[in-house]
């Protein structure tokens, strides 16, 4: 039985790239300031295009109005002038084509994947175009994710996962744009209209603040009619900034919100990493010995393993423009708390102070080294990459670089690191689950050093 096109574009965007070639990147810019980042990849008659627009993030959500970044993107695809949302999605699924459209933190994506065929492409880019310079904004498309959103926001917020995170990302960044999100509430999302969306888009979608990542069987030439075609139309300018402010210096903050049930969650962070950060490897070689290893970390083997606090423990760094967060998470029981998060930051004050032993270095090395490629080894996981690069200005050669990089460093450039830019006592801690008359930050703030 022969398959639906649908599924024979779905299995080829599934085959594997070769993990050990070199990816070589196309680059240039549009006379109107679009970026544009290109990997040919002719094995498949495929392509995968994404659009990012800086500045159309989360991060830029009007005061008081949540979630209007994100509604703005997600009704890209909902509809256009001449299509419904319902005739949009049959066009789509009649070329075999996948358009979708997503926010984040500093901008907002639309993404198509098509067949190369110029019978096939030609009119899926001119959906992707509809999308990108006619969207509809219908009512009732908006009003339906609308009450998803909300209904959505009421389950997390049953979640002390959820509940500490947002009161960490609170604390970390208070009035700064990083931390809008985590202001959101269901208030907040009702107050939002269709005429702040439209407000948005008019103001942050421009030819000058996107950035477009193709991925596939395509050359420069026919890239160059691919970009020309999905952005007609689109305003030359944005008239807002893209640009994210300095993340002010902070003082640590202890926040316990009582929760019901048996287990404390505990997370604690800080503002830290940026995308072009001089420390940028020695810091990410550095998590992934203190909690981002997984059952090799420092975090696992001293909760888990020697107190038994947790099941599982783990730090991320999440880089962005300006300083994301160093996170360090974990569940414990009640009455466990105290000792626990001790235990913790005890752990932190220690490898920041000392750094990693030569053996979890080089652990570290070959973890980070030997999975690098497989970050990339489709041309789907790719087009994100390319993306990334685009999005935040890295060079050429970063896919090629950044296992040569986390390979260069020493046991050294990443204690210096951490002993520079990471103290325990600096560290943002919320606990969900506190029992009554819990600790306060300050009888958590002496550490005792081996």
């Amino acid at each position: 039985m022969p398959l639906k096109p649908t599924a024979a574009l779905l299995m080829l965007t599934l085959l594997p790239l070769a993990a050990h070639a070199a990816v070589n990147i196309q680059r240039w810019q549009t006379p109107e300031g679009t970026q544009v980042l290109l990997v040919e990849r002719h094995q498949n008659p495929i392509v995968d295009v994404q659009i990012s627009f800086k500045g159309a993030g989360s991060a830029f959500n009007p005061e008081g109005k949540g979630e209007v970044s994100e509604f703005t993107a997600a009704l890209l695809t909902g509809g256009t002038r001449r299509l419904d949302e319902e005739a949009f999605k049959e066009q789509a699924d009649g070329l075999a084509a996948s358009i979708s459209s997503d926010g984040g933190e500093e901008g907002a994506t639309v993404t198509l994947r098509s067949l190369s065929h110029p019978a096939k492409l030609k009119p899926a880019v001119n959906l992707l175009n509809q999308a990108l310079t006619q969207p509809r904004f219908d009512t009732a498309v908006f009003e339906r994710i609308r009450k998803q959103s909300i209904t959505a926001l009421q389950q997390q917020e049953t979640d002390p996962g959820f509940i500490a995170d947002r009161a960490l990302a609170r604390l970390n960044y208070g009035s700064h744009p990083y931390g809008r999100p985590a202001q959101t509430s269901v208030e907040s999302i009702r107050r939002v209209t269709l005429d702040d969306i439209r407000a948005f888009y008019r103001s942050r979608y421009g030819k000058n603040n996107a950035v477009v990542a193709v991925v596939g069987d395509l050359n420069r030439r026919q890239t160059e009619a691919l970009v020309r075609q999905a952005l007609n139309g689109l305003p030359a300018r944005s008239s807002q900034s893209s640009a994210v402010p300095a993340v002010p210096e902070h003082r640590a903050a202890h926040q316990n919100i009582p929760f019901a049930g048996e287990q404390a969650q505990i997370v604690m962070g800080m503002p830290l990493i940026k995308r072009h950060d001089p420390d940028y490897y020695a810091l990410v070689a550095g998590n992934y010995t203190l909690g981002g290893g997984g059952f090799d970390s420092r975090l696992m083997k001293e909760l888990r393993d020697k107190h038994g606090y947790t099941y599982g423990a783990s730090s991320s760094l999440a880089p962005s423009s300006e300083a994301g967060p160093l996170t360090i998470g974990f569940s414990t029981q009640k009455a466990n708390t105290a000792a626990a998060l001790a235990a913790a930051r005890k752990v932190l004050a220690d490898f920041a102070a000392e750094g990693p032993t030569e053996e979890e270095l080089q652990q570290a090395k070959a973890n980070i080294t030997g999975s690098f490629p497989l970050r990339f080894d489709t041309n789907a996981k790719l087009l994100g990459y390319l993306s990334l690069i685009g999005f935040y200005n890295l060079p050429d050669d970063y896919l090629e670089a950044y296992p040569k990089a986390v390979s260069a460093l020493t046991a050294e450039q990443v204690k210096s690191a951490w002993q520079r830019r990471v103290k325990a006592e600096n560290m943002n801690i919320v606990v969900v689950g506190a029992e009554q008359g819990a600790a306060t930050a300050a009888d958590y703030r002496p550490i005792k050093r081996r």
